[in-house]
């Protein structure tokens, strides 16, 4: 009689494993149609299938304060966001689409003042001007400025965090270059 029942329930596991097994698989190869179709990826972005190639120019930087390693920062950064969340390839010119910009600010400003009128916070703000061009579908161009800031405590010297702060920044600007240029929201 155990045994009976025994097999009953084996039974009954199997099934449920089996059936399990059978919706993962499903679920499975519709993700990976939809991304390999390039309809969606997981990070948002809906790309035109025939593009396949973008390039990043050197972001200049026309800041009226000017941080040597700013431009090549933010250049590398947007270079290394679309490698790795999207599926086109890097070129050096000539890309199917192209971004292109300037450093048009890099300030620092008080944002909140004690009672003894000093400043309790600063803010690192960076602003850049990116240009878009697809080059295989035109209306999807722009011209757009974008602009990010951190706090930080205002006694704390800018120099021993402003890589850390660069970096903060930098994350959230090519996050809303990227949103711009392939989430389209």
């Amino acid at each position: 009689m155990a045994s009976k029942k025994q097999k009953i329930i084996e039974g009954s596991i199997n099934l449920k494993w089996a059936h399990s097994f059978y919706k993962l698989s499903a679920f499975s190869f519709f993700i990976l149609t939809l991304y390999s179709c390039g309809i969606y990826s997981f990070t948002g972005a809906s790309i035109d299938p025939s593009v396949k190639t973008f390039n990043v120019h050197f972001i200049q930087n026309q800041a009226p304060v000017v941080v040597p390693s700013l431009s090549q920062t933010i250049t590398e950064a947007l270079k290394n966001k679309f490698l790795t969340s999207t599926n086109l390839q890097l070129v050096q010119s000539g890309g199917d689409i192209e971004f292109s910009g300037t450093i048009t600010n890099y300030s620092v400003t008080p944002v909140s003042a004690q009672a003894n009128e000093t400043a309790a916070l600063n803010r690192l703000t960076i602003t850049v001007s990116i240009d878009y061009v697809n080059h295989n579908n035109e209306k999807q161009n722009f011209s757009s400025s974008f602009s990010r800031y951190s706090d930080y405590n205002s006694s704390t010297d800018l120099t021993s965090i402003q890589d850390q702060l660069i970096k903060e920044i930098n994350d959230q600007l090519t996050e809303d270059i990227f949103n711009k240029a392939f989430v389209n929201w």
